[in-house]
Order: structure tokens, then C-alpha cells, then sequence
């Protein structure tokens, strides 16, 4: 960050009085700009015992596959952004059901959540954001090519779950991929 977005003046690293983080504040009005974790909302879309995926149309991960998620945004709850992001990805509406994962990366300054949902008359379709959805088996799902590791995990527990019915909330935390030399 290099401007202030209230008054356009330079803004500097430094602690303010009270915190104990390095913060921007602004030169000219002290405004304290507070960059914070994102939050991105989803939903692991069910019907008929099938798993609804969504290949994405937008980098990054082009081309792979994803559950229906995305930025929450100003003025709604996790669960409104949830189905939001499914009907704009996936042109499906979703009961949803209840929180089932939440996954911090701290790396990238993220948290997921994931929220357990049914498609609503089964209907759904292709949304800006995607090249194609599709419904699919446990046996079918595409394990190597899955956009995300949040993804990935989601989907195994479920699946794990899903053979007792007993879907507690997940809390897990997310660490970078080490690149193997």
C-alpha cells in the first residue's frame, strides 16, 4: 500500500499507539488501514448422494476443479455468500445445512469455510466464472484435478462422514505446499 484511500497522501509502515503490529497509516490524516484476512464462503453442494463441482473458468487453477466459493462481501453472512457464490458459479440454489469446514491459511492471508448444502430440484448450470459443472460419484471425482488443497479436504472428509451421517465442524489449519527438488 502506498496511498491512503480516504485523502490520497503517502502512507508509512509503523506501529500506532496501542497496537503491537506494523501497520499503513497515513501520513497527512493518521488513518490506521488495517489489511486483514479474507474470507471465502462456499458450499459442498449434494444431490441425489452426487458431489456438484464447478471447472473453473478464471485463473488461478484454470481448468480445474472446484467446489462453488468465493470472497464474502460487505453486508452479508457466511451463509449468504456461500449460496451466492453457488448460484453465480453454478447457477444452483441450496438449502444450506449447516457450517462443515473451515480452513485458516495463514500463508496467503485466507479462510475458508464450507458450508454442507442440497441442490435445490437438482437444477443447476454454467455461471460466468465457470467453463462446465457437473455432478459427481464418489468414484468419479477428479482427485488430480482439484483446485485447491481446501477442496481436496473438504471432499475426503465428507466422504469419510458421510458413512457415519455424523458431520461435525472441521477446524483445520493449511500450510503451503513444500516444492519437492
Amino acid at each position: 500500500m502506498k496511498y491512503c484511500s480516504e485523502c490520497g497522501s503517502e502512507v508509512s509502515l509503523k506501529i500506532p499507539a496501542g497496537d503491537s503490529r506494523e501497520r499503513h497509516v497515513c501520513d497527512s490524516c493518521g488513518l490506521i488501514h488495517y489489511l486483514n484476512p479474507r474470507i471465502i464462503a462456499g458450499t459442498l453442494p449434494v444431490y441425489e448422494d452426487k458431489i456438484l463441482l464447478c471447472k473453473r473458468a478464471i485463473e488461478p487453477r484454470r481448468g480445474y476443479w472446484t467446489l462453488p466459493a468465493g470472497f464474502m462481501e460487505n453486508g452479508e453472512t457466511t451463509a449468504q455468500a456461500a449460496a451466492r457464490e453457488t448460484i453465480e458459479e453454478a447457477e444452483a440454489n441450496v438449502n444450506i445445512h449447516g457450517l462443515y469446514t473451515v480452513f485458516n491459511l495463514p500463508h496467503i492471508s485466507q479462510v475458508y469455510m464450507f458450508f454442507r448444502s442440497d441442490v435445490i430440484d437438482g437444477h443447476f448450470g454454467v455461471g460466468e466464472e465457470s467453463l462446465e459443472t457437473q455432478l459427481f460419484d464418489e468414484a468419479d471425482i477428479p482427485w488430480d484435478e482439484l483446485a485447491f488443497p481446501t477442496i481436496h479436504r473438504t471432499l475426503k472428509l465428507y466422504f469419510e462422514d458421510r458413512k457415519t451421517g455424523h458431520y461435525p465442524v472441521r477446524l483445520e489449519d493449511i500450510q503451503p505446499r513444500v516444492k519437492k527438488s
